[in-house]
């Protein structure tokens, strides 16, 4: 297939980078790669005891929840890709469940807020980890979960960029949760600085009944009682009969090939493998690096590429147990057809691409991280409580927040509009129903060995800064600490505009962008905690995202 015409090929001059540049590290041995400096370091000790990527996966996971506390967490959910050695790859999917009393309408006459009592989902992360460690894990669960006791009830010191994250939450009018205010509050109401220390007693004495008695802690008995109690009080949904009904999944991940690579991504009630190999699969058609990079050419087809994922992502993605979802959408021939409908000197419509849908005009936090171990089995874990510390309400006696993961099933039933708001049948409100997420743990694979393991934060955004990372090292060649730092493009179908981190770093892109029918506005856009191992030396290259914080360790 024909790129496009020449005029539109032609590689364009840039000026130089405005996103912060990766930390690397190399190691022959493990590496693991997070946003928070502090968990970082405790899954680097959990590889250094013999344990293996789903030990030091797992050890993270708690650690960000003292550590992290805008996205890491016990009170949310998420997706964890692992691929052990020799062996398939697989999901641990530990979404978020609506409570039993969830009704479709909850949040359609807008009463309902993000940060109401009522948005926290049923959360699935200590039942998560707890399949992922019994399932590959090899250091004893205690083990694993008792470094994240120590921080809490020791305390860590805090760094700028989480104090500057405490200051900005706790100045927020809207954060009105008392017991959020005294348990992140700084004891003497000052604001926090670098070097303070930030103590959590009750959240370490949950994470110690959850490290003595195991994941059943959580979602039986005490700790289960009490966030009844604080439903009940606040108006909330969550029951403890929820809490008990709530299973993690072993999932078959989505795969698609990209260029001689496997692309192993989450399956629903995740969008974002099918979305990623869907896209993958219509820009496989094309060949990208003879456009160059930073060319209108190769940019125009990724963005038509996204617009059609996201329209189908709108059409048919839900969850598995209540939705039906179409096997066509990550086959190569449905990947030709969508290819051959772009018009490579002009810009689709993104209405004309899902004409089905009736629109109709309007009067995101997460983490990732990336662990490969010395036998290279490698994991990808994204986990959210949603929103930048989730509903902002703590759990009275447990001290952990909770999430505010109900937002993310469609608002309005049969409402969808061209502002982004969707309405589709296939994510609205159920009992025990999980919301659609677009989190994109993946692993690329060559040869049956791990090559990239990336994923990213940022709600819609994120199956696009995983794409965009991808391509660069697919595509482009780009090392892994500069296909990380790259600005990222995202289109999600509607709002029918591409947001782009590179505005002031590629004008003559923007423009020629602009000239064939393309609205641009400028966005930063994720946190792409990322590792690549090189296929013909084996040394493993972490690359800590610097756009928020972030740390690469390796033995």
């Amino acid at each position: 297939m024909r790129l496009l015409t020449l005029a539109l090929t032609l590689a364009l001059p840039a000026s130089a980078a405005a996103q912060p540049k990766a930390e690397r590290v190399e190691s022959k041995g493990g590496v693991v790669v997070c946003v928070s400096p502090p968990a970082a370091d405790i899954g680097l000790a959990a590889l250094k005891r013999g344990g293996n990527a789903v030990d030091a996966a797992v050890s993270v996971g708690f650690a960000m929840a003292v550590t992290w506390p805008e996205a890491g967490n016990v009170g949310g959910g998420g997706f964890m890709m692992v691929a052990p050695p020799g062996k398939e790859v697989r999901c641990i999917e530990y979404r978020e469940t609506a409570p039993l009393a969830a009704k479709v309408d909850l949040f359609a006459d807008g009463t309902v807020t993000p940060l109401d009592h009522r948005a926290a989902g049923v959360p699935g992360t200590v039942r998560g980890l707890a399949h992922a460690h019994k399932t590959y894990g090899t250091l004893p669960w205690k083990d694993v979960v008792l470094p994240a006791v120590k921080l809490a009830e020791d305390g860590f010191a805090v760094n700028a960029v989480l104090a500057a994250g405490l200051n900005r939450v706790l100045a927020d009018p809207k954060t009105t949760n008392a017991e959020f205010k005294r348990v992140y509050g700084k004891p003497d109401g000052t604001r926090w600085a670098a070097g303070d220390v930030l103590v959590l007693k009750d959240l370490g004495r949950t994470l110690r009944l959850v490290a003595e008695k195991g994941p059943d802690a959580f979602y039986t008995g005490e700790l289960a009682d009490l966030v009844e109690k604080e439903m009940t009080a606040g108006g909330g949904l969550i029951t403890a009969k929820d809490l008990a009904a709530y299973r993690a999944n072993d999932r078959k991940p989505v795969h698609t090939t990209y260029r001689g690579y496997d692309v192993y991504g989450p399956p629903p009630p995740s969008s974002g493998g099918t979305a990623l190999a869907e896209m993958l699969n219509v820009l496989e058609n094309f060949d990208l690096k003879a456009a160059g990079r930073w060319s209108p050419g190769a940019n125009h087809l990724v963005v038509e590429a996204m617009k059609r994922a996201y329209a189908d992502r709108a059409r048919h993605l839900g969850d598995p147990a209540f939705t039906t979802v179409p096997d066509h959408l990550v086959t190569k021939e449905y990947a030709k057809k969508l290819a051959g409908g772009i018009d490579p000197k002009k810009a689709t419509p993104a209405a004309t691409l899902a004409p089905e849908i009736a629109l109709d005009k309007e009067s995101d936090s997460t983490t990732h991280f990336s662990v490969v171990d010395k036998d290279g089995m490698a994991v990808s874990n994204t986990y959210t409580l949603e929103n930048s510390y989730g509903n902002r309400v703590v759990v009275r006696g447990a001290g952990y927040i909770l999430n505010n993961e109900m937002t993310d099933f469609n608002p309005r039933p049969g409402f969808t509009s061209t502002t982004g708001l969707i309405g589709t049948k296939p994510n609205r409100i159920a009992p025990f129903k999980r919301p659609l997420s677009s989190m994109t743990p993946t692993i690329v694979l060559k040869d049956g060995n791990p090559f990239l393991v990336t994923g990213s934060p940022g709600g819609r955004t994120i199956i696009n800064t995983v794409l965009c990372v991808v391509v660069n090292v697919v595509d482009f060649k780009m090392s892994v600490e500069d296909a990380v730092s790259a600005p990222r493009m995202h289109h999600q179908w509607l709002p029918d505009v591409i947001r782009f981190e590179g505005v002031k770093e590629h004008p003559e892109l923007v423009k020629r962008l602009k000239a064939i029918g393309h609205e641009v506005t400028e966005a930063r856009q994720g946190d792409a905690h990322t590792i690549w191992v090189d296929p013909k030396t084996g040394v493993r290259v972490g690359a800590a995202d610097k756009r928020l914080d972030g740390k690469a360790v390796g033995e």
